[in-house]
């Protein structure tokens, strides 16, 4: 007796079909299960046992073998219980085979029979689309989730009875219903606020044209001047993130099993601050089988990295692709995968290993030696990937004491979701949406200056020795800056708070 039932498995942040192939003959009680099924895989035999006996179903006492296919694909993780279970009752019978084909299962069954939320729901909905079947059954905990998706219905089911019931034409089940509207425009309200930053105008102008542009920042100054307090409070200038943008977040943390329960969709931008103690694999995804890593968890985001140079270098190096292409590659013997990984930095570091150089307050205990070490830390051509490089000085009292509040972040994100407007209208023909994407033909298209800002180029690039990717992004920044301010031409004003976003270019010399 043979049947065949339809589930999903991951590869990269995409799903493929697996075809679970269920075969019953006569001979001695055993059970196998083939296709490079991992550990958890090989394990479900166990709970799949317990479940059909514990839900009031016999289970048969013969050879059992469970194909997994396509067989030359690794297949992990305990989502193919349910189909494997439900494969086993329509060999024998007990579901009819033409309905259950029409289905694709997912699901961890307790031994009781219940079943449990897995990972990766929803990239396999996004791909069931393509598919012609009738319907997703879906642990109740991954449900909404998976009805993020239009075009296929997606069904709920506590328990494998409900799924036996439900096949048979015993019970109805309603399609599970999702208001995205709802989801987005309901998001968790914004615990932290610019209102709340006493002092530090000049940082918080830089943040608002990092934010308007899509730029990457890093902030320098001593400790206790607010470094971490601004950066926590950038993502809540950023522009509304758009379903789609939500969707695509949303698949990372689901692959990663990183949603919060009750949680279907990532609605807010997401803000990342990794430990300086991450590993490579860990910041930049990989492992012995391919996992994303923090800059793709901050995917159209904000990776914070707090202390840069305390960062291992290597890392640290390792951030370029992702920074340059909005994506990273990892490449294994068995697979090579690539993750989404379009995120905004922004940095924080001190000025030197005791953090007070330059402070009038503190006197600095580090030797030339000790400062050099620490600043060749950073690698020129990761500094040339960052747009701006701004020094946040400590606050002064009469700031701190001063009782009205601050901008709040709803007037500065007003002002760069309607900048974000400007670029989007002027780079849609090119599918990009903010001036930091910009590549070389579209800067010599859209940031062309006057003859007074070509000379001012021309002067702080022969003096400061500029690399060709400073000077390009030198051009984008301004271009961000005249599009704050309304203006269709760059001129020299733009090109000049532009440049004096490159603190440490300046101090190179």
């Amino acid at each position: 007796m043979l049947a065949k039932v339809l589930s999903g498995a991951l590869l990269g942040i995409d799903a493929y079909p697996v075809e679970v192939e269920v075969d019953i003959a006569q001979g001695l009680p055993q059970f196998a299960t083939v296709g490079l099924a991992e550990g958890a895989v090989k394990e479900s035999k166990d709970r799949i046992k317990s479940a059909i006996k514990n839900s009031g179903y016999e289970f048969p006492t013969r050879r059992i073998t469970i194909n997994l296919a396509p067989a030359d694909i690794r297949k992990e993780g305990t989502a193919f219980d349910l189909p494997m279970a439900v494969g086993l009752l329509t060999a024998t019978g007990l579901v009819p085979r033409e309905r259950a084909a029409r289905f694709l299962f997912m699901g961890e069954l307790s031994l009781d029979g219940s079943i449990k939320s897995v990972r990766g729901a929803l990239p396999v909905a996004v791909a069931a689309r393509r598919w012609d079947l009738d319907g997703l059954i879906l642990p109740a905990a991954n449900a909404e989730e998976g009805a993020l998706v239009d075009g296929l219905p997606v069904y709920s089911a506590g328990t494998l009875g409900e799924i036996v019931d439900f096949m048979t034409g015993n019970l109805v089940l309603e399609p599970c219903q999702v208001d995205i509207k709802s989801l987005l425009g309901n998001a968790a309200r914004d615990e932290v606020d610019f209102a709340e930053v006493r002092g530090q105008e000049h940082a918080k102008r830089a943040l608002e044209v990092a934010a308007a542009g899509g730029h990457n920042i890093l902030m320098v100054g001593p400790p206790g001047s607010g470094k971490t307090m601004l950066a926590r409070r950038i993502a809540t200038i950023l522009p509304a993130q758009t379903f789609e943008e939500a969707l695509e977040i949303t698949k990372i943390h689901s692959i990663l099993g990183l949603l919060p329960a009750g949680q279907s969709l990532v609605a807010k931008r997401v803000f990342r601050s990794p430990h300086h103690t991450i590993s490579d694999a860990g910041l930049i995804g990989g492992g012995t089988h391919p996992r994303p890593g923090e800059v793709s968890l901050a995917h159209n985001g904000v990776l914070f990295l707090d202390e840069l140079p305390e960062f291992k270098k290597n890392i640290l190096e390792m951030l370029r692709q992702p920074l340059e292409d909005g994506q990273v590659c990892i490449s294994r013997a068995a697979q090579s995968l690539t993750y989404p990984a379009s995120f905004m930095l922004v940095a924080a570091m001190n000025p030197c290993p005791c953090g007070f150089i330059g402070d009038p307050q503190h006197d600095c205990i580090c030797t030339p030696a000790m400062l050099q070490r620490y600043r060749t830390r950073l690698s020129g051509p990761l500094l040339d990937r960052i747009d701006l490089h701004i020094e946040v000085p400590r606050v002064p009292h009469k700031d701190l004491a001063d009782p009205v509040d601050a901008e709040s972040s709803e007037a500065i994100r007003a002002r760069v979701e309607a900048t974000r407007q400007v670029q989007c209208k002027r780079l849609a023909p090119y599918t990009l949406y903010a001036n930091s994407q910009m590549q070389a033909r579209h800067i010599r298209k859209f940031c062309a200056v006057d003859d007074e800002g070509k000379k001012l180029l021309e002067m702080v690039t022969d003096r400061l020795g500029l690399s060709a990717r400073t000077y390009s992004r030198i051009l984008k920044v301004a271009r961000t800056i005249a599009d704050l301010a309304g203006e269709e031409s760059i001129l020299q004003p733009h090109l000049a708070e532009a440049i004096q976003y490159r603190g440490l270019d300046r101090k190179a010399q």
